[in-house]
């Protein structure tokens, strides 16, 4: 079974200004002469981690990860202001124009998938392939599954309860604008409060197996600052995309190769994202990591991961 490459670090990294206000962290890792890849990063708001850069062959690619708008090592840290789907889209293509790459492989998972798929959409012509994972379409049930008490609170009602009790009104506040309006009020711990218990309501719903490790990790204060106040901003306004946009759109990317590997037991994105981005995509692959859930760590998403970045060089 395939396993992470060896850790590495990055030759090249550096701030790229893409408005008045914002400046994206990008880094590029891997062999300067390499395939080109560019790595998409889940949440909104999740940042890239050193682990990411390990799902490829540094021999073979030219590995391009950046931390999106506020979130990660981009600054201004926790910044909501001109942060929307659109713009994200947009800074892609301003690290693809600075960096002088034509046309790049895109891998993004759970929102990265989101991303990824509306950035192919808008410019299908610069993507060699997707290799997507956990696919969230940015739909409002999509997002009342795990967030409104939808049917992820059915299968982990201990941890939503657990959420729940960290709003100060408890279930009567069990929705996302209800936690949105805190996590961007004026009262600072009560924002950090919620935006801590939302991460790891979230966190603990990702892998099959409960892995503490993996939730201390993901939800480090600074992290969930970011996780939370950023996903919140995003769900609450639908993404930022219109009712079923990404699938409406996938005529525009039917001759791009894409690979789509999804959980079977995929709590925070259900399996039918995948299964319904697949029937409109008469080209793509459709892998089933079997006894997974939606974490790109979890043994078989790992292994199918890696092995669909190797097809693309060998």
């Amino acid at each position: 079974m395939n396993d992470f490459y060896p850790e590495i670090e990055p030759y090249n990294n550096f701030l790229l200004p893409v408005d008045e206000q914002h400046q994206i962290y990008v880094e590029e890792c891997g062999n300067p002469n390499g395939q080109v890849i560019v790595f998409i990063h889940g949440g909104p708001g999740g940042g890239c981690s050193a682990k990411d850069r390990r799902f490829f062959n540094p021999e073979k690619f030219r590995i391009i990860l950046f931390d999106q708008r506020g979130c990660g090592r981009s600054l201004p840290h926790g910044c909501l202001d001109n942060n929307e789907t659109a713009y994200l889209v947009e800074d892609i293509e301003k690290i693809r124009t600075k960096l002088s790459i034509d046309a790049w492989h895109v891998f993004g998972g759970s929102w990265g998938s989101t991303l990824s798929l509306v950035y192919a959409q808008t410019h299908p012509s610069k993507v060699k392939s997707l290799t997507l994972r956990g696919i969230y379409l940015g739909r409002e049930h999509d997002t009342n599954w795990t967030f409104a008490g939808g049917g992820a609170t059915r299968i982990y009602p201990d941890y939503w309860q657990e959420y729940l009790n960290s709003l100060p009104q408890g279930a009567e506040q069990g929705t996302v604008q209800s936690a949105y309006e805190i996590m961007i009020g004026d009262d600072k711990e009560l924002a950090m409060k919620v935006a801590k218990a939302w991460s790891i309501w979230e966190i603990r719903c990702c892998t099959l197996i409960p892995d503490q490790k993996f939730v201390d990790e993901a939800t480090a204060d600074e992290r969930a600052w970011t996780l939370a106040r950023h996903e919140a901003h995003y769900m609450f306004n639908q993404c930022f995309l219109t009712s079923d946009q990404i699938l409406n759109n996938c005529d525009k990317i039917q001759d791009i190769p894409t690979t789509i590997i999804h959980g079977r037991y995929d709590i925070v994105c259900p399996y039918d994202n995948a299964w319904q981005l697949h029937q409109k995509l008469s080209k793509s692959t459709l892998i089933t990591s079997e006894g997974a859930g939606h974490s790109s760590s979890e043994p078989n998403t790992k292994h199918h991961l890696i092995s669909a970045t190797n097809a693309l060089v060998d």
